[in-house]
Formats: C-alpha cells, sequence, structure tokens
C-alpha cells in the first residue's frame, strides 16, 4: 500500500528499531527467537511513543490547510497531548491542550512535559467525553474569533488520516521480521491498529483493549478501511478485551506482573495504562494458545514512559519493590545519622 506523503508533517526518526526479546520470551514460554520487540517509544520527539506516527498526518494535514494553532483533547496525563504538545513546537504552531478537571489536581508524568512545551490548558471540571468535545468545539470557535487558525486533532490521533502513520509501521514490519505471525498491541483511541490492520491485514494484529473507548473496534474497523480503500468490518478484528479490569486508569495485578516481568527480563519499561496492559495481553494470548512457540509474534512498544511518573499507585508499587543490599554492620547509615558531603 502506498501513501501520499505531500500533507506529511515530518517529526520523528525513521525506521524504529526491532529487537529480540529472548529471556522474556522463554519467561512466556516461547522459543528464544519467537518475540521481538518493535521499539515505538524510540521515535525521537518528546520522550518518544506511537502518537508521532499518527500526527505527523493529522498535524501535516492542518499545516498544509493553514493552521497555526492546534487543539486536542486528553487526559491530563494524554500521551497524544504530550506529542500535540511537541509537534506544535517543533513547528511553530501554538499548541492548546483541552482536558477535564481542575488545575492543580495532577502534577506530574506528561503533565510537566506539556508545562516545558509551553502548551496552554483549557481545563472542563466534571466532564464525560461528550462534555469534552464541546469543551474542544468551543476553544476552537473563540480561537477563530480572535483571528486564529485552529485546526482540531482528534483524540488519541486517531482516523483515517492518523492511520497512514501505522500503514508506514507495517511496512517496516514486513522488510524487519518478514515471516511475522502476528504483532501485538494495545487498543486505545483505535488509530495504531487500524493502520497495522490496513497493512498487514486483520490475522495478523492482536489488539490489546485498554478500556479507552467504551467499543473500540468499530472505530478501528472505520479508520482501517479509510487507509486502506477496501472495506474492513469489526467482526474480522481480533482484540482481547480481557485486561481492562476496573478501568482504564487503574492498575491491574496482570500489569504489574507484566511491568515487572520484561523490566527483570529485557531490561525494557513499559506504562501501566498501554504497554503494560498489551503485554498482559500477549502473556494471557500465550497460555490460552493464541500464540504459540514455534511463530514469530512482536511485541509493539508504543511508549508512554512519562505517564508512568503521573500513575501514583505504580510508582509507589515499584518503590516498595526496590531491595536493600546489607553492608557491613559498620559501614550502615542508622536512619539518623545525615548524609555528610564533602
Amino acid at each position: 500500500m502506498t501513501t501520499n506523503s505531500t500533507r506529511r508533517a515530518r517529526l520523528g526518526t525513521w525506521p524504529t528499531p526491532v529487537e529480540p526479546a529472548p529471556r522474556l520470551a522463554t519467561a512466556l514460554g516461547l522459543r528464544p527467537d519467537d518475540l521481538w520487540i518493535k521499539r515505538d517509544d524510540l521515535t525521537g520527539l518528546a520522550g518518544g511513543g506511537n502518537k508521532i506516527r499518527k500526527l505527523e498526518w493529522t498535524v501535516g494535514a492542518a499545516v498544509a490547510d493553514g493552521a497555526d494553532t492546534l487543539v486536542t483533547t486528553g487526559s491530563p496525563q494524554s500521551n497524544h497531548a504530550r506529542l500535540t504538545a511537541a509537534a506544535g513546537a517543533r513547528l511553530g504552531l501554538d499548541v492548546v491542550l483541552v482536558f477535564p478537571g481542575q488545575p492543580g489536581t495532577s502534577q506530574s508524568g506528561n503533565l510537566a512535559l506539556d508545562g516545558l512545551l509551553r502548551a496552554r490548558i483549557a481545563w472542563t471540571g466534571n466532564v464525560d467525553d461528550t462534555g469534552l468535545a464541546d469543551a474542544a468545539n468551543t476553544v476552537v470557535t473563540e480561537l477563530r474569533a480572535s483571528g486564529a487558525r485552529p485546526a482540531l486533532i482528534p483524540f488519541g490521533g486517531s482516523s483515517g488520516i492518523g492511520a497512514h502513520g501505522y500503514v508506514l509501521c507495517g511496512q517496516e514490519l514486513r522488510k524487519q521480521v518478514p515471516d511475522l505471525d502476528t504483532v501485538v498491541v494495545a487498543l486505545g483511541s483505535g488509530g495504531t491498529m487500524a493502520g497495522l490492520v490496513a497493512e498487514l491485514g486483520p490475522d495478523k494484529v492482536l489488539g490489546v483493549d485498554t478500556g479507552a473507548l467504551a467499543n473500540p473496534l468499530p472505530a478501528v474497523a472505520r479508520f482501517a478501511s479509510e487507509a486502506a480503500h477496501e472495506s474492513i468490518n469489526a467482526d474480522q478484528l481480533h482484540a482481547r478485551i480481557d485486561l481492562v479490569g476496573s478501568g482504564y486508569g487503574n492498575l491491574t495485578e496482570p500489569v504489574a506482573a507484566a511491568l515487572s516481568l520484561i523490566a527483570r527480563t529485557e531490561g525494557v519499561i513499559l506504562d501501566p495504562i498501554y504497554t503494560g496492559r498489551a503485554l498482559a495481553g500477549l502473556t494471557a494470548a500465550v497460555e490460552d494458545g493464541t500464540i504459540s512457540a514455534g511463530r514469530k509474534t512482536v511485541f509493539l512498544h508504543t511508549g508512554g514512559l512519562p505517564g508512568l511518573f503521573g500513575h501514583q499507585h505504580t510508582v509507589e508499587r515499584a518503590q516498595n519493590s526496590l531491595r536493600r543490599f546489607p553492608l557491613p554492620a559498620d559501614e550502615q547509615l542508622s536512619d539518623q545519622d545525615p548524609i555528610q558531603s564533602t
């Protein structure tokens, strides 16, 4: 499949590497050469992540249409919002991020980076998804009235246009892992999975639902159909919906185990919302035989590390996992001993 690059903004570093994960594969019950990690956390802009691929197309279209301001929605710890702010900084555009909640309720992780990137935040209070979208449209209207030329970037960067970024990722994977059987990816707003499905076909993509949307598969099918220029139905898609747990923002035990496992076997850090769930889904797929030994599997690492530091439960759990190496008694510092500097 080919894509028209005339409306693409160049924001990332491509292709991203594919790395073997033999220790993780063995721990999961696969053969050492069965599992590879596609490092889309290493996309090069403001902490990296999958949203850059989509933003190259959505922001590229906005710039081509004359926009000078980007407006988008998300949560205060949104990876998409962070990278929209970074894309604006790279291209010299103003950025307004429309968030639910109140200022001061979230102060770390992605939100700190939004501040460094000089984005403006429109806090909307306690609203649902419809209210958040309405607030974003109001921001766009007010910007136009003030003489700006705003473009509304879709939630998560996901659309038929944004999915082109993951069509290109699928093309990279065809070259890097020509005998690929399955790529496992977190399923949030749908655009990442859609682009992979458009390029690789539904049978080679397993999405792991994160709970970002109540019913994401119709969106995936719509975006994939637009990107592939052919009809793809939701019932053709493969997805696990059993890893959402008690909700999108909540850490579950399978996800906590996945975060620990990949860290101690491969030195790779995941986030608790997206990539942690994706690896928990891969683990479950191996356990139930959906993914089996002897078949080439790629785990798509879509980034999200800054968001981990905004997830208090995950940070506290990781800190509580620290193991102390006891020094000889005469070298230990008591709790009362100050650390002297020289």
